[in-house]
């Protein structure tokens, strides 16, 4: 059986191809041809499109970790003029372009890649979607044929399952999404946390309020570091969400793991290097 080790060396590996999608030009400028006026409209819309045409309170809950008001700022306005639908296959086509310019066809088209992929959406389209709602969403859309679009489609499934977990340990360690992003930023070494690129938007107030939690609490001190209590929680939060991004690996046996690991690390390898981007 899978262990949490095992889904942390998965996440590392993965996570990559994934960010592509956040810190390429080709997705932003896929969906920027479609109308998208903002980033964050574009992410909003193709996000979240696989939930269907839900209200805004919904994205907000499902996604957890941005503040109040922010998900209804593009949803369902995003929606109205340019169909889910649309911005979604915006989305595969720009993060699988970007994934094939990082590697360069030599990689893109090895039987390695192709090989990584097959495993990978094995293991991504097997595991339980109960109190899954992000990856339940992803479960219903049709997995690509092209092995470049279906490894990063794979890869965003467990990374959307993984999120889910996420946000379950989160709930059950009583932290909120920006409570999430401070811990975060501190673990990262940014102080002070509230300069965080995730919430340094936000209202002063809101985030003096964060933080006066947090301190009552006994997460972090008057110079807002971390306490051992705070960097015990966050600590347990990781090792939790770990343990529940282990099921999906069920699916695989202990020798398409390894070959798995194998295949990927050259293709993350090139990806870190790009950054990317």
């Amino acid at each position: 059986m899978p262990t949490a080790s095992t889904a942390r060396r998965m996440f590392e590996l993965l996570e990559p191809i994934c960010l592509v999608t956040y810190f390429a030009d080709e997705c932003n400028e896929e969906l920027a041809a479609l109308g998208h006026r903002t980033y964050w409209d574009g992410y909003f819309a193709s996000r979240a499109a696989p939930l269907g045409r839900v209200p805004a309170q919904v994205v907000h809950a499902a996604f957890y970790s941005f503040a109040e008001g922010e998900a209804a700022r593009h949803i369902p306005s995003a929606w109205e003029t340019i169909p889910p639908e649309a911005s979604l296959a915006a989305r595969e086509r720009g993060s699988a372009a970007s994934v094939r310019r990082i590697l360069g066809d030599e990689l893109a088209d090895s039987p390695g890649l192709v090989r990584a992929a097959d495993l990978t959406t094995r293991a991504a389209t097997s595991a339980p979607t109960e109190g899954r709602v992000n990856y339940a969403g992803m479960r219903t859309l049709p997995v690509p044929s092209d092995p470049v679009a279906r490894l990063w489609h794979s890869a965003t499934m467990l990374r959307e399952h993984r999120g889910d977990g996420h946000v379950a340990a989160l709930v059950g360690a009583r932290i909120g999404g920006t409570e999430a992003h401070v811990l975060s930023a501190l673990e990262m070494g940014i102080h002070p946390p509230e300069s965080f690129g995730r919430i340094h938007h936000l209202p002063k107030k809101r985030l003096a309020a964060v933080m006066a939690g947090l301190r009552e609490r006994g997460l972090v001190d008057a110079e807002s570091r971390f306490t051992d209590a705070g960097r015990e929680t966050k600590q347990r939060i990781e090792d939790l969400t770990d343990e529940l991004a282990a099921p999906p690996y069920d699916a695989l046996s202990p020798a398409e793991l390894d070959e798995l690991i194998t295949e990927l690390e050259p293709l993350t390898a090139t990806l870190v290097a790009a950054g990317s981007q």
